[in-house]
């Protein structure tokens, strides 16, 4: 045995999971044999044995399935699947029904698959420390937990209670779990577990698992209970509600919870087996294990952050303009502890600015997450005035005013004296380059794009974007400032639109576009939300404005202008520049755009009812399928563009970015990752038919094809 060490000593058996050259424990190939091997053996030694227990020597308890394997599992290798994971539970299942008592001492995390091993013991004892996560993850990875979670949690919780740990991966603590009957005992630290467990063992040597026993109940009931029956009624079309049908892991997770409670114990896990081998094999599933898993261990782990010896830990930080980004960021540093320093052309701009983090952190108070003194001491992080001077000894500046060249150029002159000895500028400019932006520091080597997402507090994603002056330390501090806020940084070089806003405009301006052929606009709404995006194309651009992609626009063009060249606008730019032009359809803050607002109280939006009459064409033939893949592959292309012109220099900023940055639907895995779940060549002969129906806003260059195989991820 590779991976468990067994040892027999006083009658207490001992498996010590401990995979070599991994820090952690995982269901791996080699894990799977293992164990078959290890339980072979306590059944052999049964009459030596008095108790067994399951020990770590890693500093977390297990941390579950074998993600690469699982990345490289082809359909076909589904019955393969099935045969492990019930070779797992029958081991699993022999030591639960050995008549011996088995204690799993939880020392650090046991997540997933790591959780399920823990299961199989009668009694769990774990160090009482709050940091330590336990709990089934897997429906965010687009998995079940198919090794005996479901079964066993929804016997132990019932179908109601077991539901948030189950559907909604909601983890626990130590503490919490002992308050649910999930762990059994808490220890001050890891020395103390074997002793309880060597206790316990001595105080039940029979010992068996609730739902062995002749007179188990589920709590709550069974589906045959008429309260039970009745809510899952509804739960299926209120689930379907939640995943538009587009991820199968929550839904096969519900149906196996259901099944299995109307049958014995065997049986049910037979069902979860059957799920999970159907389910691990998809390619929702890889999507998601792609890049909730390793594209965002990379972004932790800090890939894309340049090499600096140094650690920036902010603690006196700088932001210029006081509306809603400014408002938004001084909120984000303050709630992690950074002195912030708010200042805006006045006091009273400046006072407004720092009560927005006022009135989000009364809502946490009213909501009990947060007491008044927390609240005061927050609160008093942030010094609103309308003096530079108050600026002085920031080693970080931040300037988040109008997007205006202008204005910019004359607020960073004007602060940029104040930064203490080797601080930092940086611009929160959501489209314009970095470069030219930086043409008014004194040291445009230290100046940086740092471009938060609105509202600041909701969103994770922050963009760097490298100018072209920008040196490596200045970058990587700034990933270091994003990540002290808890947020998820990518890093982006520079050009107009960066990544995010660029790779946006393409998704809202094919809606527009859309709009402008006569597809009446609820349908075009209709294919963003059936291709997963959060909102539909036209809901966006009221949200963000009209009129500012129309001052986009204009600035675009002046830009292209002064280049001695013409800028071409595409369908969708013309069409929301009539908008705003023509109809003085401005947005939702000017009071309407392609929705009205009505303004009584619990009313809703509804599109405005002029646009059936100004755009909609009777006969005009649409194809929803068309419609949804023309807003998920205009999108996909110009990342993969972004990659090819080195806007871009990883996979994981790309698919990371844009899910967390612009909503990109979560199943596909992101940008990139949709062409890679799709098959690279299925998607580019998709691309071709339409280009050829729709433009060239779906043709890939020869360059980008290379992009796209070039950084292909490997398993």
């Amino acid at each position: 045995m590779k991976t468990i060490r067994y040892e027999l000593a006083e009658g207490i058996a001992t498996l010590t999971f401990d995979e070599p050259g991994s820090p952690v424990n995982t269901m791996c190939a080699q894990w799977q044999e293992d164990l078959t091997a290890a339980v072979q053996q306590v059944v052999q030694d049964k009459d030596a044995i008095r108790g067994v227990v399951l020990a770590s020597a890693k500093s977390t308890f297990f941390a579950g399935a074998d993600l690469k394997g699982t990345m490289r599992l082809k359909p076909e290798d589904a019955p393969q699947v099935f045969r492990e994971i019930e070779q797992t539970k029958k081991n699993f299942r022999t030591l639960e029904t050995l008549g011996k008592p088995v204690v799993a001492c939880l020392n650090g995390a046991a997540l997933g698959g790591g959780w399920e091993v823990a299961l199989a013991a009668h009694h769990r004892v774990a160090v009482d420390n709050p940091k330590i996560q336990l709990g089934l993850p897997e429906i965010t990875l687009g998995l079940i937990p198919g090794a005996s979670g479901i079964t066993k949690m929804t016997r132990l919780l019932g179908l109601l209670g077991a539901q948030p740990y189950i559907l909604e991966s909601k983890l626990f603590s130590p503490r919490e779990a002992l308050e649910l009957g999930l762990v059994h005992e808490l220890v001050p630290d890891a020395a103390a577990l074997r002793q309880s467990a060597l206790a316990w063992i001595a105080a039940n040597p029979q010992a068996q698992q609730p739902w062995d026993a002749k007179d188990y109940r589920m709590p709550g009931g069974t589906p045959s209970n008429p309260k039970i029956a009745g809510m899952l009624a509804v739960a299926p079309a209120a689930l379907k509600q939640k995943t538009r049908g587009l991820y199968p892991a929550p839904e096969y997770a519900l149906a196996c919870m259901v099944e299995g409670a109307q049958v014995d114990f065997d049986t049910a896990l037979r069902i979860e087996s059957r799920y999970l081998a159907k389910l691990i094999v998809s390619p929702v599933a890889k999507n998601m294990i792609n890049t909730f898993f390793f594209n965002m261990n990379a972004i932790k782990a800090g890939q894309s952050r340049p090499k600096w010896d140094g650690r920036y830990k902010p603690q006196k930080v700088g932001i210029l303009g006081a509306g809603m980004m400014g408002g938004g960021i001084a909120y984000a540093q303050a709630s992690r502890g950074i002195a912030t320093v708010l200042k805006d052309v006045s006091q009273d701009k400046a006072e407004a600015g720092k009560a927005y983090s006022a009135k989000i952190t009364q809502s946490r108070i009213e909501k009990g997450r947060m007491s008044p003194l927390e609240q005061q001491a927050l609160l008093a992080r942030i010094t609103p005035t309308e003096s530079v001077k108050d600026l002085q000894g920031c080693e970080l500046i931040i300037e988040a005013v109008f997007e205006n060249r202008e204005l910019k150029a004359k607020v960073t002159k004007e602060a940029e004296a104040m930064l203490a000895p080797g601080g930092f500028f940086a611009s929160n400019t959501s489209t314009l380059p970095i470069t030219g932006l930086a043409k008014a520091s004194a040291r445009p080597e230290k100046f940086v794009g740092i471009h938060f997402f609105s509202p600041v507090d909701k969103m994770k994603l922050v963009e760097i974007i490298r100018g072209q002056a920008t040196d490596d330390e200045t970058v990587a501090r700034a990933y270091d400032y994003v990540q002290a806020l808890g947020k998820i940084p990518i890093v982006v070089n520079d050009a107009r639109g960066f990544f995010t806003s660029r790779v946006f405009g393409t998704f809202v301006m094919e809606g527009a576009a859309m709009v402008g052929e006569g597809i009446p606009a609820p349908v075009v709404e209709q294919a963003g939300l059936q291709a997963g995006m959060p909102v539909g194309p036209l809901a966006v651009l009221d949200e963000t404005a009209l009129s500012l992609s129309v001052h986009v626009l204009d600035q675009t063009r002046a830009d292209a202008r002064a280049e001695g060249q013409t800028y071409i606008a595409t369908p969708g730019e013309l069409l929301v520049e009539r908008m705003v032009k023509e109809f003085d359809r401005n947005g939702r803050a000017a009071g309407g755009g392609f929705y009205e607002y009505p303004q009584e109280k619990g009313a809703k939006k509804f599109l405005w009812p002029k646009l059936k009459e100004l755009f909609e064409q009777l006969g005009v033939e649409w194809n929803l399928q068309d419609l949804k893949d023309r807003l998920l592959y205009r999108q996909a292309i110009e990342t993969a563009r972004c990659l090819a012109e080195g806007v871009l220099t990883s996979v994981h900023d790309a698919n990371i970015g844009s899910i967390f940055g612009i909503g990109f639907p979560g199943w596909t895995g992101g940008a990139m990752q949709f062409i890679y779940g799709t098959g690279i060549d299925a998607f580019l002969h998709r691309a071709e038919v339409l280009a050829s129906k729709y433009g060239p806003g779906f043709v890939v260059a020869p360059q980008v094809k290379d992009a796209i195989r070039r950084f292909e991820p490997k398993y």
